[in-house]
Parts: structure tokens; C-alpha cells; sequence
């Protein structure tokens, strides 16, 4: 797993996964300056690490290069997920941990991602639903329940 992308790398490749298309250089900085001075060769300098660190790849057009994102942003963030996840001692408690951070939403994701993974299945009943009992409810009955 590559390493986490420092803070101007991943700026740039914000723009490159944003863009979703083979980028110049000269792109990326003029969106950059909008937030920060910096240089040409300093944007130039970091899609060139990103390249040889197999984020982008290259293809000369005239004497410049246009760059475009080998994988996607969310490839990017699981691939963090598994690798911080493979360092744990207890996965099963590093997995609570990280679920009990999670807002509402995520959760909500996390689950249709299950269902993603898992594929089709016979749904389960929601969980306050009560089991079916052939139509008889022991604790509904007079004296039902062994009481």
C-alpha cells in the first residue's frame, strides 16, 4: 500500500480525481492559487512524485505532460482503511472503535456497502419485528408461559 499523500499532494490529486480527465500542470496551479501562492515548478515537482509513486499516470503532449489518476479517491480511502485496519493487534475492536465514530450517515453507507458486498439475500426481518411463532404468542394467552 502506498503511503498517505502529504497535504499538497493531496491537493492536487483532489483536482486530478475532481476533474475525472487528464490534466496539465498549468491547471492545476491556476486552481491552487485560488487558495495559496505557490510555484509552477513546485506543482510540476509534486505530479512528478505522484507519478513515480503510481498515483498518476503521464502522457507527453508537446513538450508537457498531461496527468490523470491511476485509481479513484474512494480506492485511495479504503486502501488507508485496510492498511490501518491489517496494523491493528485486535481488528474486531479497532473495528468498534471506528464504527462507534461514525456519524448516522456513515453508518447508513457502511451498511449499503454490506448489502453491496454480500449480494442478493432473503432479507431479515427488521429488528423489531418478533419472530413468527406460528401465529401463537405465549405470553398473549391466559396462563400461557408455563406460569
Amino acid at each position: 500500500m502506498p503511503r498517505p499523500l502529504g497535504e499538497l499532494e493531496d491537493s492536487v490529486m483532489t483536482r486530478v480525481w475532481k476533474w475525472n480527465r487528464p490534466v496539465t500542470v498549468r491547471e492545476v496551479l491556476e486552481d491552487l492559487r485560488q487558495e495559496r501562492s505557490i510555484a509552477y515548478t513546485t506543482v510540476m515537482t509534486v505530479l512528478d512524485n505522484l507519478h513515480q509513486k503510481g498515483w498518476v499516470r503521464r502522457e507527453a503532449e508537446g513538450r508537457a505532460y498531461r496527468y490523470e489518476a491511476v485509481s479513484t479517491r474512494a480506492a485511495y480511502a479504503a486502501a488507508l482503511m485496510n492498511d490501518a485496519w491489517s496494523q491493528s493487534d485486535n481488528p474486531a475492536a479497532a473495528l468498534v472503535a471506528f464504527f462507534g465514530m461514525m456519524s448516522e450517515e456513515q453508518r447508513h453507507a457502511l451498511r449499503d456497502a454490506v448489502r453491496i458486498v454480500q449480494g442478493p439475500e432473503t432479507p431479515e426481518p427488521a429488528p423489531d419485528t418478533a419472530p413468527d411463532t406460528g401465529g401463537e404468542n405465549p405470553g398473549s394467552a391466559p396462563g400461557a408461559g408455563g406460569r
